[in-house]
């Protein structure tokens, strides 16, 4: 399957945090022919193994973790109204203000339902109304019910994760859009890496991570088990290449290479992991990125700090409109996120 098959079938799946069943199945279905064991952890983590085929010298083989988050942001049904509207519960980081209008999808065990977002109309509030940021306590989605009862009979539940309804497509010549790239795109990255790594000298684990959205959660639990002698996330990153911001504020470009972390707000790179990802893109005359000071974090810094600790690096897809119901990346960020991570691992045993 082509790579941007995988992640226009990743993107398209709901996988809320907490309920990223749909995804893993998914995740199940693409690792299997690549790896030569395949499991799902308690928590939820679908976890692909590649042995190595040679060991590292007279010790065992390198223990080697690619991890990438299956969960998306998204919203839970929290209470039903007596008319049948649903009010929600954001799940992970949601600006209040693209909320409003947005066309939803209530995932019931009976079926998926369409919604929209709705608020009170601006044609009836107050001009001081009209000024602020409609807060998401005072937004409800609107599926079509006339009543608790009915929107019952329609199978939602409390706690029914609901996803944004948009659909991958492609723009211009190498660009798509689509909804969750943060982290379809990881994982899309990740299976194509174990589809192109063939005969390694070094064990590698893949990783499908669950609730990184909310506290890196499923990273903490899988690398406790694998404990790892070496690991890399796989992640968006913001691209700053639009209109209103400033070069020091996100100086990452999308199509112009992966990007590489030196720090974030949970990671501080190991240097021999950055040296390694460096050297392995100018070697194969790979574009690449560097970045620092970025607020967010990914699942490396939560394996970073496992057990005795673990040598951590991060490439990220520069990404815009991360967290927003639909996103824009290159597909050309991605194929050189793939070539270099395919290398790097490939040299891990020498360096580590």
């Amino acid at each position: 399957m082509r790579l941007e098959k995988v992640l226009e079938r990743l993107s398209n799946a709901c996988g809320v945090t907490g309920r990223e069943g749909e995804v893993s199945e998914l995740m199940k279905e693409m690792m299997k022919p690549y790896v030569d064991e395949l499991k799902e952890d308690n928590l939820g983590n679908v976890i692909g193994l590649k042995y190595a085929k040679r060991k590292r010298g007279k010790g065992k083989p390198l223990t080697v973790m690619l991890a990438a988050h299956m969960d998306e942001i998204g919203l839970l049904v929290k209470t039903i109204t007596k008319e049948g509207f649903l009010q929600f519960f954001k799940i992970g980081g949601i600006d209040d203000r693209i909320l409003l209008a947005q066309r939803v999808v209530v995932h019931t065990q009976k079926k998926p339902l369409p919604g929209i977002i709705g608020s009170k109309p601006p044609h009836i509030q107050k001009e001081e109304e009209r000024k602020k940021i409609v807060e998401a306590s005072q937004l409800f989605i609107d599926i079509g019910a006339r009543s608790k009862e009915e929107a019952y009979k329609m199978g939602v539940q409390i706690g029914d994760p609901v996803s944004f309804d948009s659909k991958f497509a492609k723009v211009g010549k190498d660009r798509v859009i689509g909804k969750a790239f943060d982290d379809r795109v990881g994982c899309a990255v990740m299976v194509e890496t174990m589809k192109q790594l063939g005969e390694v000298n070094c064990n590698v684990y893949a990783v499908g991570t669950v609730q990184e959205e909310v506290g890196l959660r499923g990273a903490t639990v899988a690398a406790f088990g694998i404990h790892p002698d070496v690991a890399l996330a796989f992640d968006v990153t913001v691209s700053g290449d639009i209109p209103g911001v400033k070069e020091v504020e996100a100086p990452i470009k999308m199509g112009k290479g992966p990007s590489l972390t030196i720090a974030d707000a949970g990671l501080i790179a190991h240097p021999k992991v950055l040296r390694l990802l460096v050297e392995t893109a100018e070697e194969n005359k790979i574009p690449y990125q560097l970045e620092t000071g970025l607020p967010g974090a990914t699942d490396a810094a939560r394996i970073a700090l496992t057990r005795e600790g673990v040598p951590s690096g991060v490439i990220s897809i520069p990404t815009r409109y991360i967290h927003s119901p639909t996103a824009m990346l290159s597909l050309s960020d991605v194929k050189n996120a793939v070539k270099l991570a395919v290398e790097a691992v490939r040299k891990m045993p020498k360096h580590f």
